[in-house]
């Protein structure tokens, strides 16, 4: 699949339809690097209302994973990756921030979260049954609403359309770069890279 046939098939983009946040600026991607590192916790009690408790509460990819496998069903674990891959860059561009913290790497076949993958290995398709350890609970609405929006944009399309449509997107590219399209790579995705590109479409 090349670039016009993604472009004829869908306007290319997701709206999200219901925006707590709406950004007026990219994300500066050394402090977002840096609070990603931090190893502080990120909850904040105070005596205002759980949503707000919530809201600062980090996370992870298999927290997301299982809310997305709620909403969607069974699922190909290559489409999995995918759908993550998409809801952290809208969430960066949307909400101005990240979904989740774990890492995502340029892999020959797409983005992949390698601590996902170390998770499911040796399973082709998962439901929310898979992942235990995965608390769909932790997300707030808006990050709700993030997921949603993505899957209401890319959750009927295949792995392999998915799969080609990274491989046509700048933060793919720049981080498969010097390497053959078939060969292992294990660069992260610069949260950056995902930003810029995402929030210029």
């Amino acid at each position: 699949m090349n670039n016009l046939d993604i472009a004829q098939d869908t306007e290319y983009k997701p709206i999200k339809e219901v925006q707590t946040y709406k950004p007026d600026a990219i994300i500066e991607a050394n402090a977002m690097q840096a609070s990603l590192g931090s190893s502080e916790t990120n909850v904040v009690f105070t005596s205002e209302t759980q949503e707000t408790i919530t809201r600062d509460v980090r996370v992870s990819a298999l927290d997301v994973a299982a809310y997305i496998l709620e909403k969607i069903g069974k699922c190909t674990t290559m489409k999995l990756h995918k759908l993550l891959y998409y809801c952290q860059a809208w969430s960066l561009v949307w909400d101005e921030r990240p979904l989740f913290d774990d890492k995502i790497e340029a892999w020959a076949n797409g983005p992949v979260i390698r601590r996902l993958f170390v998770y499911h290995k040796g399973l082709y398709e998962v439901t929310v049954g898979d992942f235990s350890l995965g608390n769909s609970q932790l997300l707030n609405q808006t990050q709700r609403d993030t997921v949603d929006s993505v899957l209401n944009f890319y959750g009927d399309k295949s792995a392999q359309w998915l799969i080609n449509l990274t491989h046509n997107e700048t933060p793919w590219i720049n981080a498969r770069k010097g390497l053959d399209p078939s060969e292992r790579g294990c660069v992260e995705i610069k949260l950056s890279d995902m930003a810029d590109y995402y929030s210029a479409l």
